[in-house]
């Protein structure tokens, strides 16, 4: 019989509540691609013909998949490596050194999400509320979004172990719903309808320029979600295989979807009668309900609407699961209030950090689409996705030791790429998005310093106190 070797470490004798790791492929995958197609497609086409008007604003579909792929291949080497709740807040940290810098990108990182995360979910809770009007045109939008959000947190208050076969299901739900989209655009598309370009459509000026960093952003927002995997890496099994393998395949797949979907409606609907978006077209709440009524009739319209609405909710709830686990891994490593890090005594799950992200997307649901795209774009852009690129780079040269179980494929093309492409969008917002968001930025620095002298710590804390760490 072998005997023990010198070097066994001793049963652990820690008795705080773990999460569970129980997310495969199939059910990461469900998770990104539910949070990817969620409302998106059905209801920024509008958005995204209005930035360019007409069909040439497709080309801000090209910018965001350049933008995405690349940026997805960032996501996929930190969460491999680092597979921690959290997502950006723990590569972060440490990319920019966990005592030193790491602690500032990681607080400002929490500072604009607290606003962000909320109003990516607010975006899902918007568009069923515009949708649900073709069925109930009575209904009030306030009312509705109120009532959508309370459920989707009274779902998410459980174990994760129940939840990973909801997002399966709505998973499902979602892929029928876009299946049935895109053959019955392909069994009645016009390509007359789907590409008449207006005159003058691709004359390069200032104006078109900033209509293509519009369409971009609403390309992006539909993206968003392709790393939701990444912030419940305590919950996911093999993260070092099940990370990459899901935000690349959901990247793909979605890519595609996206596609289809957007020339299937174009290919039926003219362009001109939802454009301008949020305005006198009101057909642009709902333009997927009324080209199916168009083909089928009302009864098949209000069929589709549901599937829809399913699908709309579905994106919900993966938002809210994956980015209820943020502050909770701020809160337990010290970067955020105390009370947000704890686990619900019987099922552990952050039932504290789920129940504030998911009361403040309820309150963000009472802005337009428009404002809450850019508003969510600009917030996210300096710190998360940009500090990100800058991490990869970090943590290659300071950490040279650290396991990668995926690598960035041509490095560091994609990084540069998804660097070029994330200024073009910053850079291409309304000024007055710009402005906001660096004063934000500059009032979260403010109060990091504050924060950090009242508790002595980095940068008022002595030199020789600080101890190594990855990245410092």
């Amino acid at each position: 019989m072998n005997q023990p070797t010198t070097n066994q470490q001793p049963p652990t004798t820690d008795t705080q509540p773990h999460l569970i790791r129980s997310f495969g492929t199939l059910q990461a995958t469900a998770l990104n691609m539910s949070n990817m197609i969620g409302i998106g497609p059905f209801l920024t086409i509008p958005l995204l013909m209005t930035a360019l008007g007409g069909p040439q604003a497709m080309l801000g579909w090209l910018i965001a998949v350049l933008i995405v792929i690349p940026d997805g291949m960032v996501w996929s080497e930190l969460g491999a490596a680092m597979p921690g709740s959290g997502g950006s807040y723990l590569y972060l940290r440490e990319g920019f050194g966990s005592k030193t810098f790491g602690r500032l990108m990681a607080f400002l990182f929490i500072w604009q999400f607290i606003v962000s995360g909320p109003f990516e979910i607010a975006s899902g809770y918007i568009g069923f509320a515009q949708y649900l009007n073709y069925i109930w045109p009575d209904a009030s939008k306030n009312l509705v979004v109120i009532a959508i959000g309370v459920v989707n947190i009274a779902l998410l208050y459980r174990q994760i172990t129940h939840i990973g076969k909801i997002t399966v299901s709505l998973w499902i739900g979602t892929l029928l719903t876009t299946g049935m989209v895109i053959v019955t655009g392909a069994m009645h598309f016009d390509p007359k309808l789907a590409f008449d370009f207006p005159p003058g459509a691709f004359n390069f000026s200032t104006g078109f320029l900033f209509g293509l960093g519009a369409a971009s952003r609403v390309g992006v927002y539909d993206y968003l979600g392709y790393y939701d995997i990444c912030y419940i890496g305590d919950e996911v099994k093999n993260p070092g295989r099940t990370i990459p393998r899901s935000v690349i395949i959901s990247v793909v797949a979605v890519a595609l979807i996206y596609v289809l979907i957007n020339l299937s409606i174009i290919g039926v609907i003219p362009w001109r009668e939802f454009v301008p978006a949020e305005t006198t077209k009101p057909l642009s709440d709902f333009v997927v309900s009324v080209m199916m009524e168009r083909i089928y009739g009302r009864p098949v319209a209000i069929a589709v609407t549901l599937m829809i609405l399913w699908t709309a909710f579905g994106s919900c709830f993966a938002l809210l699961l994956g980015y209820s686990r943020i502050p909770f891994a701020a809160a337990r490593d010290g970067y955020f209030f105390g009370v947000f890090g704890k686990l619900h005594p019987r099922q552990n799950f952050p039932y504290v950090s789920l129940l504030l992200i998911g009361v403040i997307a309820i309150v963000c649901s009472f802005f337009s689409l428009g404002t809450v795209i850019d508003a969510l774009i600009a917030l996210r852009i300096l710190v998360q996705f940009i500090g990100q690129i800058v991490a990869v780079a970090l943590l290659r040269k300071n950490a040279a030791e650290l396991h990668r179980p995926y690598r960035i494929w041509f490095y560091p093309v994609p990084s540069f790429v998804a660097l070029i492409g994330w200024l073009f969008i910053y850079m291409t917002l309304d000024v007055k998005i710009i402005l906001l968001s660096l004063a934000a930025l500059a009032v979260g620095v403010v109060c990091f310093l504050i924060w950090s002298r009242l508790t002595e710590r980095w940068p008022f804390q002595p030199p020789d106190a600080l101890s190594n760490s990855v990245g410092d």
